[in-house]
């Protein structure tokens, strides 16, 4: 019988609990290198930017929630992507959706690029991908729910088009987390994490991952993890074995929380569009009902001015005005200014960021709180 979420979040399947002196908490090991009996024997362990038991550890976690064979702890969730793209070739041509991460698509355009990479970028829920497919591309990258506009795409539909085009498929899961979303069980070939946002969940501490079950990108990303050097450091792991114990009720919590405030901001005369997947009008409401768990806790609104978005961004307080995401505090962020100000102005207002659009990740706090300052703020918005 296979375990549930949250148990999995707490228990590794098949792990020697006789260990480690009986440590609930799995050690730091805090340590550089590692010292052998002799000429050709090992400990098992050589040097850390190899391996570290406690980042070890962490992986198999990551790697059991997301059902893969592996997973690689890096130092940020762009380090990830970093190590994910040095797998493909100068020359060539990757489909990536078009409302990414700015970070995303700053790596994309000025480091993927210069390395001979192509790009196409696509709306992947409404856009027809197989008409973009040329002889040399090698792979479709998503996000679902994009950041920050919440597209949802059909993750086992795109699936089927990369299975049938020989494509590596590579899923971001950052915004939901392998909580609400598997996309290795629904057909995709790779997941990214920022391990910074849910899966830390407490704001102290970055981190990235890849997960898969393909055993040759496995081994490309052994070899690789161990050549570029970023892999994660212990103290960063063992804080994120800390923050995958209270995964999922964090995840429902904030979920909860999300959704009552989404309601909320549909029902304010200042407020022109909201954008959260749990909403029953959001285009890809069914679509996530059947890949995912659960919606997030990720909301987009547009305000009806950028004088009112400003006044927003300086009077909370209970809510912070802060770039980042999946925390257990709330943080409210202005796209234009902070996680997409790189992105051209152009692309920008294409995917629908304007400077009247706050992105709002909500946390744990009472919802009745948050949504009491929110109240007030709007109060005075002319």
């Amino acid at each position: 019988m296979e375990r549930g979420d949250n148990t999995k979040c707490l228990h590794l399947a098949n792990e020697d609990t006789g260990k480690h002196y009986g440590a609930v908490s799995y050690p730091i090991y805090q340590t550089a290198t590692y010292a052998h009996p002799g000429v050709g024997q090992s400990t098992g362990y050589d040097y850390s930017r190899l391996q570290n038991p406690t980042r070890e550890h962490l992986e198999k976690y990551i790697a059991q929630l997301e059902s893969g064979k592996d997973a690689f702890a890096l130092s940020s969730g762009m380090a990830a992507i970093t190590l994910l793209f040095e797998i493909f070739e100068p020359g060539d041509h990757i489909i990536a959706e078009a409302d990414l991460y700015g970070g995303s698509i700053r790596l994309f355009n000025n480091v993927s690029k210069k390395n001979g990479y192509e790009f196409t970028y696509l709306t992947c829920a409404n856009d027809d991908i197989e008409k973009h497919i040329k002889e040399n591309t090698k792979a479709i990258y998503l996000e679902t729910p994009t950041n920050p506009m919440m597209r949802v795409t059909d993750i086992a539909a795109v699936a089927e088009i990369a299975k049938r085009r020989n494509l590596i498929l590579i899923v971001d899961n950052t915004f939901l987390s392998p909580y609400f979303q598997n996309p290795l069980k629904l057909g995709a070939d790779v997941v990214i994490h920022s391990g910074t946002k849910f899966l830390g969940g407490h704001n102290d501490t970055l981190a990235g991952f890849i997960v898969t079950a393909n055993d040759e990108i496995i081994e490309k990303l052994r070899f690789l993890i161990k050549t570029t050097g970023a892999g994660l450091p212990p103290f960063d792991a063992w804080l994120l074995l800390r923050g995958i114990k209270t995964l999922g009720i964090r995840m429902e919590r904030a979920g909860k929380n999300a959704l009552e405030i989404a309601k909320w901001l549909k029902n304010q005369e200042h407020v022109l569009d909201v954008y959260y997947p749990g909403l029953p009008d959001h285009p890809g409401h069914e679509i996530i009902k059947k890949q995912a768990r659960g919606f997030g806790s990720m909301i987009t609104f547009n305000v009806d001015s950028k004088e009112n978005a400003l006044k927003i961004l300086e009077k909370v307080e209970l809510i912070r005005f802060a770039e980042s995401l999946g925390g257990v505090e709330t943080l409210i962020t202005y796209p234009t200014t902070q996680t997409h100000a790189d992105v051209p102005e152009e692309v920008r207002i294409k995917n629908g960021i304007t400077d009247r659009t706050l992105r709002l990740s909500t946390g744990i706090e009472d919802v009745e709180d948050l949504i009491e300052e929110l109240e007030s703020i709007f109060e005075e918005l002319e």
